[in-house]
């Protein structure tokens, strides 16, 4: 109970600074969205071009643990995952609040659970951030986005988004550990205490989901 309690006083705080407390939203807002959204990046930050991505790169990390999750749960996972390619943490933090724990997988997978479980999977979104964060921490201008963070609602929300999302991974990663017969503490503090490639590193290395093949005998 306490847990759900602090996961909705959490989403409140959460969207009460995004929304009340950032800074304001800038005209230009938009058009950026637009920009990263199409790929015309010539003349944005390669830092805000990185963190916007990297932006679409958590929802799938998070998809990962949480459709697994969610075979056991009575609300659907797939609709909060779903919401958190567009919203982040904000569609996370009310999944979090309502699901129940669950440290078994019943069933068997999917063709959409076994990409989601594959190893491979991991690899590549891995690749993909890092690459990433070469470009944004190579090629970007710290004092513009340090600027544009204390001046534009969207840079400092997404900013504080992705911190969100680093912090919440461990709400999920217990239960998805267990589930897989992993039961290492040092494991699953060193994925929670680095963020992003933790979480990352966990995906491509962790055990396969044990399914459960129910075989008919016939006298």
């Amino acid at each position: 109970m306490f847990r759900k309690i602090g996961f909705w006083l959490i989403w409140i705080a959460f969207s009460t600074y995004a929304f009340v407390f950032a800074p304001p939203d800038s005209p230009e807002t938009l058009t950026l969205i637009t920009n990263l959204s199409t790929g015309k990046i010539a003349e944005i930050n390669p830092l805000i071009v990185a963190l916007f991505n990297i932006m679409g790169v958590w929802p799938i990390i998070y998809s990962c643990v949480l459709f697994a999750d969610g075979r056991g749960q009575k609300i659907p996972a797939w609709l909060f995952a779903i919401l958190s390619f567009g919203v982040g943490a904000f569609a996370l933090l009310p999944y979090l609040a309502l699901r129940q724990p669950n440290s078994e997988f019943m069933g068997n997978k999917n063709t959409f659970l076994k990409v989601l479980d594959s190893r491979f999977t991991g690899i590549i979104l891995t690749l993909g951030a890092a690459a990433l964060v070469a470009f944004g921490l190579t090629t970007g201008d710290w004092s513009d986005f340090i600027s544009q963070w204390q001046t534009s609602r969207f840079i400092h929300v997404m900013s504080l988004d992705f911190c969100m999302l680093s912090l919440l991974f461990p709400a999920l990663l217990g239960d998805d550990m267990a589930r897989r017969g992993m039961h290492n503490s040092t494991v699953f503090w060193a994925v929670t205490l680095v963020p992003l490639f933790g979480p990352l590193v966990y995906l491509c290395t962790r055990q396969s989901l044990p399914e459960n093949t129910v075989q008919t005998v016939t006298n």
